[in-house]
């Protein structure tokens, strides 16, 4: 029998684990969390008095990515098919919290695990080195739990190199997914950076808005359409200091007289995820300003680049890579998004502004 775990487990947990783990096992502490956090779901398997496994799953706010944490199998009741029970329930666990894909970790020499997981359809897409507290390597492997195939842009990743250079790293991706022969560098990340930077934020240095991304995008030969919904001054929201604000308004309306004298249309309106995908299919690659609260539980502006969509889902590159989470690169390349989610999203601060570029050929 499969059941959702709880604190009086904890006895059977802790011998379990030490019974399967010699290095890198839970604590009793670590299962006391799990089994109370809110961003993790533990099921067990139990046969009369016997406890036989555990599965544990976590799952990400804001995306539709699910990790199948930790599974394990008491000797005494293995070759018994519990094991496949025990992932067969954690995908439903990632089903029913809305995720498409469950990715895991597992050692390199634990070639039991290495073939259920094969057999059950993952598959292995990375792996990680010197994972394991002996120097184990960690072999990477998803299933993708929804089976229909988005219509996905060829958008190679470049990863932001600093916290505040998402805007140019989102740019560009979207740059180089257009011309292939237009390498992203860290070069070319600062370079925009100081063409496109509101100078200040909340503390530290500025992020980038739409009009100095556009710009940016379009001295180097690109189209672009803006997409704002009001004429307010972008991103200051939480700025407290009224000498950084003014600077910000003045940054702002200088990009808006070039963006005049240059004739490039700025649409004061939001671009809903049905329009984002309609621009996508015709050939542009969207540029989104989202809040980052709903992925990383901070209250700031944040860039992503779309690359794809299904039927519930909309796929985007993340340039940020959440490390302090045990995330790596392919966790934020391609990340689902359901399009509900998006739409709460897809806006930043107390006024809920919305902004949008449509980076392109220019014809």
């Amino acid at each position: 029998m499969l059941r959702p775990a709880t604190l009086d487990d904890l006895d059977n947990l802790v011998e379990l684990e030490n019974i399967s783990f010699e290095i890198d096992g839970f604590s009793r502490r670590v299962f006391r969390y799990l089994i109370t956090s809110a961003h993790a779901e533990m099921l067990v398997s139990v046969s009369g008095d016997k406890f036989c496994g555990y599965v544990v799953v976590l799952f990400h706010s804001g995306t539709s990515l699910a990790r199948l944490y930790s599974l394990a199998v008491h000797p005494d009741c293995r070759q018994q098919g519990i094991g496949a029970k025990l992932l067969n329930a954690a995908e439903q666990l990632a089903l029913d919290h809305a995720c498409i894909t469950l990715r895991l970790e597992v050692r390199t020499d634990n070639n039991n695990a290495i073939q259920l997981y094969r057999k059950l359809g993952y598959r292995q897409f990375g792996t990680y080195h010197d994972y394991y507290e002996d120097h184990m390597d960690a072999l990477r492997f998803e299933k993708r739990l929804v089976q229909s195939r988005p219509d996905m842009a060829r958008v190679p990743y470049y990863e932001q190199t600093l916290r505040f250079t998402c805007g140019p790293s989102a740019l560009l991706m979207a740059m180089n997914a257009l011309r292939p022969e237009m390498k992203p560098s860290r070069t070319q990340e600062l370079r925009i950076w100081r063409e496109a930077t509101t100078i200040f934020m909340t503390s530290g240095h500025g992020g980038c808005g739409p009009y100095g991304l556009a710009l940016s995008a379009w001295h180097r030969g690109f189209g672009v359409e803006i997409f704002v919904n009001d004429d307010s001054t972008l991103l200051v929201d939480t700025v407290r200091s009224e000498e950084k604000k003014e600077v910000m308004r003045v940054v702002q309306q200088d990009f808006l007289d070039e963006l005049t004298s240059l004739n490039i249309d700025i649409q004061y309106r939001p671009l809903y995820v049905d329009e984002v995908q309609k621009k996508f299919n015709e050939g542009g690659i969207p540029l989104i300003l989202i809040s980052s609260y709903r992925m990383y539980n901070e209250r700031n502006p944040h860039w992503v680049v779309v690359t794809g969509f299904d039927d519930k889902y909309i796929y985007v590159h993340d340039p940020f890579v959440d490390y302090e989470t045990d995330r790596t690169r392919l966790d934020s390349i391609n990340m689902p998004i359901r399009k509900t989610d998006f739409e709460h999203m897809a806006r930043y601060g107390r006024s809920q502004q919305k902004a949008a570029i449509i980076i392109s050929q220019r014809q």
